[in-house]
């Protein structure tokens, strides 16, 4: 997928691979550690080579992974999201998603996210759970923007346990 963003820049949304992880740790260097906090709800300053290989070696069923990329900025990834197929409940997922703060508020996590949505109906997945701090409305918005509704949600000290019936549910 190559969508064009809401600033004209020119993206390509693809699989993650196994040769991105330098890729994917100079993309995680972009990120303030805000929004390193709002993805691993923790301070996250690097990744390790272990949850490099984690993050880039996916199955492509159940553990899904796509980053945006840019011939602009070719070191590094702008976005990605990803879903892990939940063993005790097949038909649900984890989602989660991050952006390069550069790279906020023109579109690019709405356009992983509805790719993500589609890949996941195409494996048989009708939900997508979260676990999301309360202040990330942004990641709540998104995953209400592709989904049918908010079917279940835990709060507790500050995050919640969120599950979202897709659109194709």
């Amino acid at each position: 997928m190559s969508p064009t963003l809401h600033d004209g820049l020119a993206i390509t949304i693809r699989p993650i691979r196994p040769d991105d992880k330098e890729r994917l740790a100079a993309g995680h260097a972009l990120m303030s550690a805000e929004t390193q906090r709002l993805r691993y709800l923790m301070p996250k300053p690097r990744l390790s080579g272990a949850e490099l290989r984690y993050l880039t070696e996916v199955d492509g069923d159940d553990h899904v992974a796509f980053v945006a990329v840019a011939d602009a900025y070719p070191d590094a990834t702008l976005g990605v999201g990803r879903f892990i197929r939940s063993r005790e409940r097949p038909d649900t997922a984890e989602f989660a998603i991050v952006v390069a703060d550069a790279f906020q508020g023109i579109g690019l996590g709405g356009a992983i996210a509805e790719q993500l949505a589609d890949a996941a109906a195409e494996r048989g997945i009708r939900n997508f759970s979260a676990t999301v701090l309360h202040e990330n409305t942004a990641v709540r918005a998104l995953l209400a923007r592709i989904s049918r509704r908010l079917a279940d949600a835990r709060w507790s000290d500050g995050a919640g346990e969120l599950l979202y019936e897709l659109h194709a549910a």
